[in-house]
């Protein structure tokens, strides 16, 4: 094979800034796909320690995050134990605080409303200082602006920033997403993507529209 970044290693250049989280990552809920990194001048290996945030795997509530995503320094990803009880008349958690309290109140977990998993997509970027709140999921191929809150699903292939994250744009017409969201070239093997890495960075649309047509032209609509 030729001489490709390896999915395994912790810090995939010579920079030590970016990080393959996927390899440094040790809870059993979060979950990380080749080649996502994390970048950070100070710690990038601190993902897990210092970016996701109120993560008690006993809650249920998981991390997916897919292939080839970017993720910014700064950004944050807060787990669903995060929240307060909302539907009694005080949201304060007495239990946490043991004693008499804990033995007065419900378990505290129990009580938290529950978001559902955070889930973003493949080729995914979150820009510096996000903050991406319980039970969110993030499309295939979406940007999320720096500084941005995202408190709501994003679509696949839009642009979207600002608190809370709002669609600034889409990225592509809906041919041309929904070829890409069919061609799903992060699950290619390494020869296969490197053969197309030419087409999915060149700035020339029509001619990536023109190969998608070709590739999925005898490909059934059911293998999206």
């Amino acid at each position: 094979m030729k001489n490709m970044p390896d999915p395994r290693a912790v810090f995939p250049n010579e920079y030590h800034t970016s990080c393959f989280i996927k390899n440094v990552v040790q809870a059993p809920n979060i979950h990380i796909g080749d080649y996502t990194y994390y970048d950070d001048p100070m710690d990038p290996t601190g993902f897990e320690r210092n970016n996701v945030l109120f993560n008690w795997p006993e809650f249920g509530d998981q991390l997916i995050i897919g292939k080839f995503c970017a993720i910014a320094s700064g950004t944050q990803f807060i787990m669903g134990s995060a929240n307060h009880r909302i539907s009694s008349a005080s949201t304060y958690p007495f239990a946490v605080f043991g004693g008499a309290w804990a033995e007065a109140v419900p378990p505290h977990l129990e009580q938290l409303p529950r978001k559902g998993d955070i889930v973003v997509g493949n080729d995914v970027w979150i820009g510096r200082q996000c903050t991406i709140l319980p039970g969110v999921h993030i499309g295939d191929g979406a940007i999320v602006a720096a500084c941005s809150v995202v408190s709501r699903d994003v679509e696949p292939y839009t642009i979207v920033g600002g608190n809370p994250a709002q669609l600034r744009k889409r990225r592509f017409d809906p041919e041309l997403t929904g070829l890409l969201l069919r061609l799903r070239w992060w699950d290619m093997e390494p020869e296969r993507l490197l053969e197309w890495l030419p087409l999915l960075c060149d700035p020339d649309l029509e001619k990536l529209r023109r190969a998608l047509q070709k590739e999925l032209k005898d490909r059934p609509q059911e293998a999206i």
